[in-house]
């Protein structure tokens, strides 16, 4: 398998967030401003990029071995709650504002069902170790990706006149439903 194909395809074809709906919450919660969602979508892709490494190193390394590979759920949890702990606290340390503006939302990586669905694909799809991360990598900058343009559309937007009705969270998801659809366009284009 073609190791670039695999990133291309995490990023445009089968993203988390456009493609398959996945990771939703931050998406919409924390994309109100350019500055923050660049901050989120840098974070998910070091959490999702180490999630993916330790969640592929943790099944093969333990859960098979000892033959409870029906415990993958909780030990992918695990795993990726206290990467999102250690992001946390290098983020509380070494970039405060940044530490500030994602709020809540920093804690929501760890639910972020983006986060915990790399790691169960992987192991679905039996990726190795470099197929892994990689992919891990891939859908987290599409969630990058994704996260910042719609930021950046809704910092436009918000500057514009819109219909009352529309105002806030349901111009958002009009918004995000387009991009949705405009990103069904990279669908067929990278089979794997």
């Amino acid at each position: 398998m073609n190791l670039i194909l695999l990133v291309l395809a995490g990023i445009f074809v089968n993203n988390y967030v456009l493609s398959q709906f996945l990771g939703i919450c931050p998406f919409l919660g924390v994309s109100k401003k350019l500055e923050t969602a660049t901050g989120m979508g840098v974070a998910v892709i070091f959490v999702m990029s180490l999630a993916a490494a330790a969640a592929w190193l943790v099944y093969e390394l333990i859960l098979v071995p000892l033959e409870i590979t029906y415990l993958y759920n909780i030990a992918f949890i695990l795993v990726i709650a206290s990467l999102v702990q250690f992001v946390e606290m290098f983020l509380k340390k070494a970039a405060p504002a940044l530490y500030q503006a994602l709020g809540v939302f920093l804690p929501l990586i760890t639910t972020n069902c983006a986060v915990l669905g790399v790691a169960v694909l992987n192991m679905q799809k039996e990726y190795n170790f470099i197929e892994s991360v990689l992919n891990g990598f891939g859908g987290a900058t599409g969630f990058a990706l994704a996260i910042i343009l719609f930021a950046g559309i809704r910092e436009r937007i918000a500057d514009n006149d819109t219909p009352k009705a529309f105002d806030g969270f349901p111009l958002a998801l009009l918004t995000a439903g387009l991009m949705s659809i405009a990103f069904l366009g990279f669908s067929g284009l990278i089979k794997l």
